[in-house]
């Protein structure tokens, strides 16, 4: 089983960093395009696409510009929005660390798809943004059509190598529409829905799951239907309101 999230607004690049081996972003060549083409853009423009104070598009606009000799960090300990607030991964050990370097991946409107140790730079591009260079003529107005079916390719090549042939989404459906309807339908796909008796809320829902990303790191679960268990936080599995391939928790 492979589990996927999504990415965080919120960076940490000052906090100390376990003694483990970065690897390779697979597709840090189409990262480096991406940044090329943003640097081009300018502040106003990023402000305007992003809908971010000038401030932050300053700030966006110079890793765009600098971002071949920004500094990296390995993804797990990169992000720190809401989802990774729940994942906590700072206090995961060694082995926890390698287990998720196989069975969890972030989606990435930059960098495509990405492992935890996978090291990147620091950046500010969601999937949802209506941009995307043009790529030999193709492409469009929105960066998943510039990313096209790449990221669900090299996401099913990988689930494929891990054996299981199943994946549980816990990404926003912002980063799932990426390779939603483009992965293959032998892969077993199970979405989770956390919710707070019968609502929704977005806040709780994020950190429910980095949570239960970190559930599965700290046991070692390679066995979708074995998460049916995951308990933290006061959740617990909602039989009656899940189907086969839409599993809720409740709390």
């Amino acid at each position: 089983m492979i589990a996927v999230i999504s990415p965080a607004k919120t960076l940490d690049y000052k906090s100390p960093l376990p003694a483990l081996a970065p690897t390779r972003p697979h597709f840090a060549s189409e990262a480096e395009t991406l940044a090329a083409a943003a640097a081009g853009l300018g502040e106003e423009k990023l402000a305007a696409l992003m809908r971010i104070s000038p401030a932050l598009a300053k700030l966006n606009a110079d890793r765009f510009r600098d971002f071949a000799d920004g500094p990296e960090r390995p993804a797990l300990f990169a992000f720190a929005g809401d989802v990774y607030t729940g994942l906590e991964a700072k206090t995961l050990d060694e082995p926890a660390v390698l287990f998720a370097q196989d069975h969890l991946r972030m989606l990435s409107g930059l960098y495509g798809l990405l492992r935890p140790l996978d090291a990147m730079r620091p950046y500010r591009l969601e999937m949802g943004t209506r941009w995307a260079p043009h790529r030999g003529g193709s492409g469009g107005d929105k960066l998943t059509d510039w990313w096209g079916d790449r990221i669900a390719a090299r996401l099913a090549e990988e689930v494929e190598a891990e054996g299981s042939g199943a994946i549980l989404n816990l990404a926003s459906q912002e980063y799932w529409h990426a390779v939603d309807g483009k992965l293959p339908p032998a892969i077993r796909i199970i979405a989770v829905d956390f919710r707070e008796g019968d609502r929704f809320i977005s806040f709780h829902a994020k950190k429910a799951r980095g949570a239960m990303a970190r559930w599965m790191i700290e046991h070692g679960i390679t066995d979708t239907d074995a998460m049916r268990g995951f308990d933290s936080d006061g959740y617990a599995f909602d039989a009656e309101a899940s189907t086969p391939t839409q599993w809720r928790f409740v709390r």
